[in-house]
């Protein structure tokens, strides 16, 4: 744990050489990063951390401006320039870092990643909440979001899968079509996702003003973006924002790969980021 002078969060830290900052996504913790963790740590500094109020780190009501955290633990930790690697809202959480202080950003590699400023299609927000509804009951759901609840163990485990078929496997797929230590590990971080979020106080989003959208082009560290081919297409198209909109950005597509390639594709991941990062 470390105290960044607003709240405690808990980190891991290896290596030595060129700094690199790891930043889960919203539906997993520190614990996707494994295999690049490890493996990036042969020649560079890594550092892994989980968001405020999730996984490991301190509990918080109320809003966060999650890239303000990341700069925080970069100050707190004495890095003065880092790789940031994102995953999903993670990802999104990085690029405000990038804008907010460029010259902190030695590199950017956003993996499935959000953009701040972003609205979701009709269509997707539609199957998500089917998705939702399909879980937990209106009426239990609205009791767990509220927050300090003492949640259903049936009903976290339910929200848990049906989260990880629809984000991590994506349209079409089944828990057979990824690694089994993959659908285990989502799973798990998703249980204690929502056992801790339904049971705690309500921690929501801060974002900045003004969002990264509309802004990429403003963003000058050398950017690679990875996009999973399986995973939901208005998540896709989201990844097609940056590749065409932050210059020169590299744009890496992984076929029969949904959400969380970190999990699902750890060595190709790790060899991507490796090969992007050898070049900064």
């Amino acid at each position: 744990m470390i105290d960044t002078g607003t709240t405690r969060l808990a980190y891991d830290e290896d290596g030595s050489g060129p700094a690199v900052v790891f930043v889960h996504a919203g539906l997993a913790d520190r614990r996707m990063w494994d295999h690049q963790f490890s493996h990036l740590a042969r020649a560079h500094r890594v550092v892994r951390y989980d968001w405020r109020g999730h996984g490991g780190s301190a509990d918080h009501e109320g809003p966060v401006t999650h890239h303000e955290d990341l700069l925080a633990l970069m100050d707190a930790l004495g890095i003065d320039r880092a790789a940031l690697v994102g995953a999903s809202y993670g990802g999104a959480y990085c690029a405000d870092a990038a804008l907010a202080a460029p010259e902190r950003v030695t590199g950017l590699a956003l993996v499935c990643p959000g953009l701040s400023g972003h609205e979701w299609p009709e269509v997707f927000t539609r199957e998500a909440r089917k998705m939702v509804l399909g879980a937990v009951p209106h009426e239990r759901l609205e009791v767990y979001r509220a927050g300090h609840a003492d949640p259903d163990p049936g009903d976290v485990a339910a929200m848990a899968e049906a989260q990880a078929r629809f984000m991590v496997l994506g349209p079409g797929r089944v828990p057979e079509d990824v690694p089994t230590e993959a659908w285990d590990l989502s799973l798990l971080m998703l249980r204690e996702l929502f056992a801790r979020r339904w049971s705690g106080p309500v921690c929501s989003t801060l974002w900045p003003d003004p969002p990264a959208k509309g802004r990429l082009e403003r963003i000058t560290a050398p950017t690679l973006v990875v996009k999973g081919l399986s995973e939901i297409p208005q998540i896709q198209e989201v990844a097609d924002l940056y590749a065409k909109g932050v210059p020169g950005a590299r744009l890496l597509e992984l076929p029969d790969t949904g959400h969380l390639p970190s999990v699902e594709r750890p060595g190709e991941l790790t060899a991507a980021l490796a090969e992007f990062l050898a070049d900064l």
